[in-house]
Parts: structure tokens; C-alpha cells; sequence
């Protein structure tokens, strides 16, 4: 074959063109698949494909280097289906700062997607916490006047001076004027006793004592009750303390568990109807010790006037534990003697009557700090007119 001057640069330069174009479309390509298929369908041009190619002379940069961190950021987001208004928005839902980004992704300021299960579910609690609502706080200068109704034994009652005390005789210097408190509290009451007149037989049916029945057979009910019922207005409030005569194995104070829970709830009820709240309280603690432990005195009438307040939906201060832990707290435990006599002195004397039940003056002023703490520690409006 003979060559004329300059042909074989030619024919050199023809074969080698087409194998520098494939080599350059092929690295193209590997490009496009590195880049993933989102850039990749953004950086192929519209109605071509990965396989075709086209004159290296008119090969132009179809989309941004990925070593250009600000033209990288600039690509617009996937298409996604969103909510009138929030279009080109980013997913409201999820925080936008780069804390909750995934491993590996810090400062891409991408947020999870709402799609991706354990992204939303922020396993590692870096999401913000959801504030409770702010409520507005109370201004007490703008509460109504209001009456406190007090119903319950002689722990409650007004008393005597010097002994006993009972602390709905003192309450009232909890609060301002704007508290009028009628406290019809009666010593050696049970709740029947309090509410009904109760006879001293006991109905072999139910293990009740009997109760006086008017015309119409309903239970005859004692004149503080109603007197209460016809006073009570809007924003009043009732506590009820009974728990510590109902023991009793005879007629006419012995109530039963579940009479005594129905007798809180026909009074609750007979409240709210009114527009009053009431609460109930469980019975005081007497002063019984077991070694240099304070302990519990008034059995099942703890739970069951806890129970009460859950059945008909009335807030319960536990006077019994706040007493119980009083005592323990001032070290009344053991007694001298093994119970509060008239001989006895010190903190135990001083606190109690003659007695491990009843207060004297200065003990009752303190077991009605702890119901004043109760309607506190219990969120109970009343609370807001405590001085």
C-alpha cells in the first residue's frame, strides 16, 4: 500500500476520534450513575436517554459539579404532594434545624422525610419537646365572693375551747374575706347520722341501719342538709370529712362501705347540681404508732373515699396520709404510755386532747394548714383565695 504524504496522520486522527468520543460518553454516563437518579434525570436532556450520544464538539455541562457545594444546594427539590398554601414549602411538620438530620448527613440542612418511618419517629428524642399550652394564671383580685360549705364529724367541727378542736373551726383564717365559710360539722357523726335521720334497727336486707322515710318513702333528711341545699349557689364549694364514726358495729352510726360511698355521691351530685364543687376528704388520722412509726387508723374508709372521688368525679384531699406523715415527721411516735392520756406532755400533749382522736387548739390550727396544702397540691379553685 503506498501512503501519499500526510495520509496516514489522517487515518490516525480518524480512528482515534470515535474511540476518544466513547471514552468520554462512557465517563458521562459513569457520572450521571454516581450522581443518583434524581440529578441524573434532572442532568439528561429532555427526550434523550443514557444510551445516546452526541458530537463531542456539541457535548455541553448538563447540570452542576457535584465539587460545587452552593450550585449542589441550588437543584429544586423533588415534586411532592402538598397542601393548598404550602407549595415549595418544606414538610411544616418536621424542625428544620440540621440536629435531626441523619448520621452522616450534618450541615446538609436536609430534614427527614415524612415518608422515611424511623426518621419521623426520632428514635434519638432530638426533636423538641411539645410545650403544654399556656394558660392564663388567675388573678385572685377579680374572684366573686364564694361560700365554703363544710359537712363532718367532730375532727371537723368548731368545738370547744380548749379541747376538742375540730378544723373547720379554723379554716377561715386561711383566706381572705371573700371566703365565707358555714361549717356544720357535728361531733359523733357518721355520714347517715349527719345526713338522715337513722333509726337503731338494722334492716336485715342490707346490714344497714334503718333510715325514717317521708310519704313518698324517700329517706327523711336533717335540717342542716337541706339548709346547706337551699344556700349553695354557683361557685360555692363543699368538703366532706366523715370516716371515723361510720365503724361503728351499731345502730345508728354503722355505715357500711359501699352506703357510705353512695351517701358522698348523692351529696356531690346534689352540689354540682347547684353549681358548687365539691370535695372530699379522707378521715384525719388519730395518733397510733407501731414502734417509732407513725401509722394508719381509719381502715377502709381511706380507700373508700378515694374511690368515691374517682366514681363521680370529685377531686380528694388525703388528709389521712398528710396527717399520718405529720406526725411521723414531728416524732410523735412511740407515745409515752402507748396512747395520749391527760397525763401526757410534750409535742404528743400539746397536739391532741385527752385523747389520740381529737386536736386542741394548737393541733387543729396545723391540721388545717395540711387541708389548706391538700386543696393546693390538688389544683382546687378554692385554693386561689388562700392568703
Amino acid at each position: 500500500m503506498i501512503y501519499r504524504a500526510g495520509s496516514w496522520s489522517a487515518e490516525l486522527a480518524r480512528s482515534v476520534v470515535p474511540w476518544a468520543r466513547h471514552v468520554a460518553l462512557g465517563a458521562l454516563l459513569v457520572g450521571l450513575g454516581c450522581a443518583g437518579p434524581e440529578q441524573a434525570s434532572q442532568q439528561a436532556a429532555p427526550g434523550t436517554t443514557g444510551s445516546e450520544s452526541r458530537d463531542d464538539a456539541t457535548l455541553e455541562p448538563l447540570g452542576p459539579s457535584n465539587s460545587d457545594p452552593a450550585s449542589a444546594n441550588s437543584q429544586p427539590p423533588p415534586a411532592t404532594d402538598s397542601a393548598p398554601g404550602s407549595e415549595g414549602m418544606p414538610n411544616a411538620e418536621l424542625p428544620l434545624d440540621s440536629a435531626s438530620s441523619e448520621p452522616g448527613a450534618a450541615g446538609s440542612g436536609a430534614a427527614p422525610s415524612a415518608e422515611d418511618p424511623e426518621a419521623s419517629a426520632d428514635p434519638e428524642g432530638t426533636m423538641p419537646a411539645v410545650e403544654p399550652p399556656v394558660t392564663a394564671p388567675v388573678n385572685p383580685a377579680e374572684l366573686p365572693p364564694v361560700t365554703l360549705w363544710i359537712a363532718g364529724d367532730s375532727t371537723v367541727a368548731n368545738g370547744q375551747t380548749p379541747c376538742p378542736r375540730g378544723w373547720g373551726g379554723v379554716i377561715a383564717a386561711r383566706f381572705d374575706a371573700r371566703v365565707r365559710v358555714n361549717n356544720a360539722a357535728v361531733g359523733g357523726r357518721s355520714v347517715h347520722t349527719w345526713l338522715y335521720e337513722v333509726g337503731q334497727e338494722t334492716d336485715e336486707a342490707t346490714g344497714e341501719c334503718t333510715l325514717a322515710r317521708d310519704a313518698n318513702g324517700a329517706p327523711r333528711l336533717q335540717a342542716r342538709w337541706q339548709t346547706m341545699l337551699d344556700g349553695m349557689k354557683p361557685g360555692d364549694y363543699l368538703l366532706i370529712q366523715f370516716g371515723i364514726n361510720d365503724g361503728d358495729p351499731n345502730c345508728d352510726r354503722h355505715v357500711g362501705i359501699d352506703a357510705f360511698q353512695t351517701a358522698y355521691g348523692m351529696m356531690a351530685e346534689a352540689a354540682k347540681a347547684r353549681g358548687a364543687q365539691p370535695v372530699f376528704l379522707t378521715p384525719v388520722s388519730s395518733i397510733s404508732c407501731a414502734g417509732n412509726t407513725a401509722r394508719g387508723s381509719r381502715g377502709g374508709f381511706v380507700p373508700a373515699t378515694i374511690e368515691a372521688g374517682a366514681e363521680f368525679d370529685v377531686p380528694v384531699i388525703d388528709l389521712h396520709a398528710l396527717s399520718v406523715e405529720l406526725y411521723q415527721e414531728r416524732g410523735f411516735c412511740p407515745v409515752a404510755g402507748g396512747d395520749v392520756s391527760a397525763s401526757t406532755t410534750g409535742p404528743v400533749g400539746d397536739f391532741f386532747c385527752d385523747d389520740h382522736t381529737h386536736f386542741s387548739a394548737t393541733g387543729t390550727v396545723e391540721i388545717a394548714g395540711l387541708v389548706a396544702r391538700g386543696l393546693q397540691s390538688q389544683g382546687i379553685g378554692l385554693a386561689a383565695y388562700l392568703k
